[in-house]
C-alpha cells in the first residue's frame, strides 16, 4: 500500500467547499495507463473525480469533502505492528478513498476491467456532488458506497428528513412576562410536545432520533424573546418516515406562531450484501440514496462511525488493508455474476 499517498490525502484539507484542490490532485496522482480520468463541475465550485477501468458496471464510491474544522494528521506506530492514523477525513472518508483506489490497483493488476472509482464533493453537505454526477452520467448497475461501517455490508440505513422552524413570540420587560410571549418557551413547549410523540419503533433500524441545531433567539436577558429559530434533523425509519414528514407541518396548521419549512432529506434505505462479510445496519446517511442512476447499491468501509467528526478521529493500517480486500471480493464477484 502506498502509505504516502494517504498522508499526502489527508494532508490536503478538504472541508466542505474546499475539496476541488484534493480532486485536481487525485486526478493527476492517479492516473494509470489503464484507466479514463474525468473531473466534472459540480456548479457550486467544487468538482467530482470518476477513474473507469472500461465500461463501469461496478462504481466504488465515496466523498473528498471533510466536516469542519481541518485537523492535521498525525500516525502512531503500535506494539503490535500496526499504525494509527488520527486526523481529520482519516475514516470519513480519506481512508475510504485511500483503500478504494489500492483496490482498484489490485483489481487492474489482474487484468480486470469493468469497474470505476466516482470521488464526490459536497456530501457533507446536502450530497450535491451525487446529486450533480446523477443527471451527467448514465450511471452503472452497481454502486458501492464507502462510508465507516467497521468492515461490515450494511443491511439497512436510516432516513433523514431536515426542517427550518420559526417561533414567533412577543417581546416585553421580562419584569412583566404576562405581558408578552416568549418565542423561548414556545421552543420549549414544543420540544417536550416532540419528546412524547410516538413514533414506532421499526424492527430493522430501531427507534427514531432527532436533534436541532442553528439555534438562535438574541433577546436580551430581560426582554422576551419575540422569535426563534432553529433546524430540526430526523433520523427515520421505515415504520416512522411518513410520520415524521408530516409531524412539524401538521402542528404549524393548527398554531400561527409556528412556521415549518421542510428542506429535505432520504428515507431509509436497504442495501445488497454478501455472503462472507459481516452485515450491520446503522444510522447514518451517505450519498447513496442520491445516486439514482445506480439501481443496485451497497455500503461498506473501514473505520467507525463513533469516531468520524470527532478531534479523536482515526483509522488502523490493518482496517485500510481489510477494506482492500472487501472491495476487491465484492467487485469481482459482481463482475462474475
Amino acid at each position: 500500500m502506498d502509505i504516502q499517498l494517504f498522508k499526502d490525502i489527508l494532508q490536503m484539507e478538504s472541508t466542505s467547499g474546499m475539496e476541488k484542490e484534493l480532486a485536481e490532485m487525485l486526478a493527476l496522482r492517479l492516473k494509470t495507463p489503464h484507466n479514463r480520468v474525468k473531473l466534472s463541475d459540480v456548479g457550486d465550485g467544487t468538482r467530482n473525480l470518476l477513474l473507469t477501468w472500461g465500461n463501469p458496471r461496478v462504481l466504488l464510491c465515496t466523498h473528498l469533502d471533510t466536516v469542519p474544522p481541518y485537523i492535521p494528521p498525525t500516525t502512531e506506530e503500535l506494539p503490535d505492528g500496526d499504525i494509527r492514523f488520527l486526523g481529520r477525513g482519516t475514516c470519513d472518508a480519506k481512508g475510504q478513498i485511500f483503500s478504494m483506489w489500492t483496490a482498484c490497483l489490485e483489481l487492474e493488476r489482474m487484468g480486470l476491467d469493468g469497474f470505476g472509482l466516482l470521488l464526490l464533493a459536497g456530501e457533507e453537505t446536502g450530497s450535491w456532488g451525487a446529486k450533480a454526477f446523477r443527471t451527467s452520467y448514465p450511471g452503472a448497475p452497481y454502486v458501492l458506497v464507502g462510508e465507516p461501517t467497521d468492515n461490515c455490508m450494511v443491511q439497512a440505513s436510516k432516513g433523514t428528513k431536515a426542517f427550518e422552524i420559526t417561533i414567533d413570540g412577543k417581546a416585553f420587560h421580562s419584569g412583566y412576562p404576562e405581558q408578552g410571549v416568549s418565542a423561548i418557551d414556545r421552543f420549549v413547549d414544543l420540544m417536550n410536545e416532540l419528546r412524547q410523540a410516538s413514533f414506532p419503533l421499526d424492527p430493522v433500524l430501531g427507534p427514531t432520533t432527532w436533534n436541532v441545531g442553528k439555534l438562535h433567539s438574541d433577546n436580551p436577558q430581560n426582554i422576551l424573546s419575540p422569535s426563534l429559530t432553529c433546524r430540526i434533523y430526523f433520523r427515520t425509519t421505515f415504520a416512522s418516515d411518513e410520520m415524521v414528514k408530516d409531524w412539524l407541518p401538521a402542528r404549524a396548521k393548527e398554531r400561527d406562531w409556528l412556521h415549518v419549512n421542510a428542506i429535505g432529506g432520504d428515507t431509509p434505505m436497504e442495501y445488497i450484501t454478501m455472503d462472507g462479510i459481516a452485515r450491520k445496519t446503522v444510522s447514518f446517511g451517505s450519498d447513496a440514496p442520491q445516486l439514482t442512476n445506480c439501481p443496485g447499491k451497497m455500503l461498506c468501509g473501514p473505520g467507525s462511525i463513533l469516531v468520524a467528526h470527532r478531534a479523536e478521529e482515526q483509522i488502523l493500517l490493518s482496517e485500510l488493508q481489510q477494506a482492500v480486500k472487501n472491495y476487491c471480493k465484492i467487485v469481482q464477484d459482481l463482475l462474475k455474476s
